[in-house]
């Protein structure tokens, strides 16, 4: 995020040396809290470039887990630094980028609340790119309601990101979360998202009772058969490609991902030929990380003749999203469902990167469809460590909605511990 006064470095020790002038703008979501009230403190690391799920920094080194005086156990990431300063009590809230799961995953790693709205709903000017057509943004909390606050304040169009919504948005609706949203409710469990062969006896308990808390609350929970599962919704998008005509879609898409870079500089420098020579200094370090851009600069420039509003990958991405989205919610629209629930993770922080378990996760789901989920703790484990998350995930535009539902749970289960050594 850029932020006048300080540096944007994107976590690279690299982009750091490239690009060590403080920079004279703030990102539209920094400038949309200061207009709101909100005293910021200051900017925290991720993963060089948001590319990875470790809180590993080139640039300040290893973000480490509030909740383990071992200092082994990852926080998650890439928002790494964010969940971490909102679990130890550092901040009030924080902002994060996900793109398959970078809020969600140190969410439920540190213990508190993660978000990734409907996509487009917060434009993503201001703020170094990465995937087009799946790059979200979205608010860290210790719990919803605050969450709610923070989304309210810097979501809604400002004409500057292509991708963003356009209609009109009413963050009004986001105050005032009801504790009883869940009565009445139904709820679908997805259980082929996170087969209980996946999960540690312990987990699988901690979401039985979690299930439990959604019903004590008076949501009605059954299980739901998606017709797009964490297994085929790649499959999926591939079909609704085919029967239109299109490419097979993907979300990489090189123009895309090309003109957004340029886009971010022209926003900062105000300066077209500046902002070229810009993309020109930091294009080795930014395609180490996205190699879906040709191998130089000079390979690179015709891609930004083809604005993301013609390029057809998008365009091919974006159809597809429309019919399997579609496809969904017929499905929850027959079954009565209003929201889906299944656990954000299968496991709790590991010790080190490659001690991940080999397992799939349901986190780019709700990227490629667009979806909102809120990820809210669901239960410590023996061991002290936050130990599962629960997700509560709707149609795009739910935002409201699922924020309620989550809030009601939260509500009844109260399973947010804080770190034993948090912030006074």
């Amino acid at each position: 995020y850029d932020m006048r006064g300080y540096p944007t470095t994107a976590s690279s020790a690299e982009w750091a040396r490239l690009f060590p002038d403080a920079v004279r703008r703030d990102a539209l979501e920094v400038s949309r809290l200061r207009a709101a009230g909100a005293i910021i403190l200051g900017k925290t690391a991720a993963d060089d470039f948001a590319y990875r799920g470790n809180g590993t920094s080139s640039h300040t080194g290893q973000v480490l887990n509030p909740h383990d005086p071992t200092g082994t156990r990852t926080p998650g990431g890439s928002s790494a630094g964010s969940a971490v300063a909102v679990a130890a009590g550092m901040a009030f809230a924080a902002l994060g980028t996900d793109d398959g799961g970078s809020n969600r995953i140190p969410a439920q790693f540190t213990g508190v609340v993660g978000m990734k709205p409907t996509f487009g709903l917060i434009p993503r000017t201001g703020v170094i790119p990465t995937w087009p057509y799946l790059d979200t943004h979205g608010p860290l909390a210790r719990n919803v309601a605050d969450a709610a606050l923070l989304l309210a304040a810097v979501a809604g169009p400002d004409g500057s990101d292509p991708l963003a919504l356009t209609g009109r948005w009413d963050g009004a609706k986001l105050r005032g979360l009801r504790d009883d949203g869940l009565r009445g409710i139904r709820l679908g469990l997805v259980e082929a998202h996170v087969p209980r062969t996946q999960m540690t006896a312990e987990a699988a308990a901690m979401w039985d009772r979690a299930v439990g808390d959604l019903r004590a609350a008076g949501a009605t929970v059954e299980s739901f058969a998606a017709p797009v599962t964490l297994q085929n919704y790649r499959d999926a998008f591939a079909v609704a490609a085919r029967e239109r005509g299109d490419a097979v879609p993907g979300s990489r898409s090189p123009a895309a991902t090309a003109n957004a870079l340029l886009r971010y500089f022209t926003g900062r420098t105000r300066n077209a030929g500046e902002a070229r020579a810009e993309v020109r200094r930091g294009y080795p370090a930014y395609r180490a990380f996205y190699d879906v851009l040709p191998a130089t600069y000079e390979e690179c420039e015709p891609l930004f003749d083809q604005p993301m509003e013609r390029d057809p990958v998008g365009q091919s991405f974006a159809r597809s999203r429309g019919a399997v989205v579609a496809k969904l919610a017929d499905a929850m629209r027959a079954a009565a469902v209003v929201a889906m629930v299944y656990p954000t993770m299968p496991f709790n922080a590991p010790r080190a990167v490659d001690e991940w378990p080999n397992v799939r996760t349901t986190l780019g789901y709700g990227n490629w469809l667009g979806l909102p989920e809120v990820s809210v703790p669901a239960g410590m484990g023996q061991d002290g460590m936050p130990a599962l998350n629960l997700s509560v995930v709707g149609l795009p535009g739910d935002d409201a909605r699922v924020l309620e539902l989550a809030h009601a749970y939260e509500r009844q289960s109260r399973r947010f511990v804080a770190p034993r050594r948090s912030a006074p």
